[in-house]
């Protein structure tokens, strides 16, 4: 016969039940009232992981900093923020206007025409005193003259070569591939010739100036006599937008200097914004492409970001949309 159980064990038995059947039901209320309380919440989540995202911080930041460069950049400083000049106003020289240049466009070139005229000016009258290193004969074919014109002023120049098979240096007609001659043989004699001031390189001269093209052209049309109370020295000029306001160059553009081949009338304001326009070119060669290019890389990678991003979404469309439901294991042995 089977043994009885006496009736304590039975009793144990019976409450060791009732207790797992109670905790498989505390769970199972637990578990509902997670799921009913991420389903609540799930708004303000989203809305407080979209604050505290890295992406967010990254946008406001370069928004805020886009926006500071921007204004900076229309105004020239921030209001909120003040400067201190170790220099006087006439020290630094008098501010230059804003020119409306037709190249100045997010989508401009320049005007060609006036880069040609402006290479007359600079060849009749500037290139006495300076020199422009960075630019060679070959540049200006299909920007301001033919390929046969260009090698015909080449032509003019005697460019020293050599060794021959003598071993001797000889003269040559200049050709496409030679650079603009300098007005002087070195910075010594250049010294010499313009009573001790060296007259700079003009391949950068828009660049390496504050303002750029806009002070170019202030200081050549900005010749004037010095006011009342402001002595100049013998040999010195006034120019009010040049540091200082004593400049060894004198004024060099007078209305009727050069004679233009289209027929342009060769003011003086003409001449200044036909060199400009022209040393603005021999410091950006690569100006006209540079825009081409740039708006074709613009067009391509918007196309290309467009296409990643639907890429994207169609690659998570399953990971992001999909739902993930526990199911707590039950006990199965009562």
């Amino acid at each position: 016969m089977l043994s009885r159980l006496p009736l304590a064990a039975l009793k144990s038995q019976f409450a060791l039940g009732a207790s797992r059947s109670t905790l498989n039901a505390v769970k199972k209320r637990a578990v509902s009232q997670v799921r009913f309380a991420s389903s609540s919440s799930a708004p303000s989540t989203t809305v407080e992981s979209l604050l505290t995202s890295r992406a967010s911080l990254i946008s406001v930041t370069l928004f805020s900093v886009g926006s500071i460069a921007w204004y900076t950049h229309l105004y020239g400083t921030l209001p909120f923020v003040g400067e201190v000049h170790a220099n006087s106003l006439a020290d630094d020289g008098l501010h230059s206007a804003a020119h409306p240049w037709p190249h100045k466009g997010l989508f401009d070139t320049f005007d060609h025409a006036s880069i040609r005229r402006g290479f007359l000016v600079y060849r009749e009258v500037c290139a006495a005193c300076h020199s422009l290193d960075r630019i060679a004969w070959r540049n200006l074919v299909g920007v301001s003259h033919t390929a046969d014109e260009a090698r015909g002023l080449a032509e003019e120049i005697e460019y020293t070569d050599g060794p021959d098979d003598n071993g001797e240096m000889f003269q040559r007609p200049g050709k496409l591939s030679d650079y603009l001659p300098p007005p002087y043989p070195n910075e010594e004699a250049a010294r010499a010739g313009n009573g001790g001031a060296l007259p700079p390189d003009l391949s950068l001269i828009t660049k390496a100036r504050h303002g750029g093209a806009d002070y170019v052209f202030a200081l050549l049309t900005g010749y004037m006599d010095p006011p009342a109370g402001v002595e100049i020295r013998e040999g010195m000029n006034y120019n009010p937008y040049f540091p200082g306001g004593a400049i060894s160059m004198a004024r060099v553009l007078f209305d009727g200097l050069v004679e233009y081949d289209d027929g342009t009338p060769a003011t003086t304001s003409q001449m200044a914004k036909d060199v400009v326009t022209f040393l603005n070119w021999a410091a950006e060669p690569e100006h006209d492409e540079r825009k081409r290019l740039g708006l074709k890389a613009v067009i391509l990678f918007s196309a290309l970001f467009a296409i990643s991003i639907q890429v994207k979404r169609f690659k998570w469309n399953v990971i992001k949309n999909r739902k993930i439901f526990y199911n707590p294991p039950v006990d199965k042995a009562h």
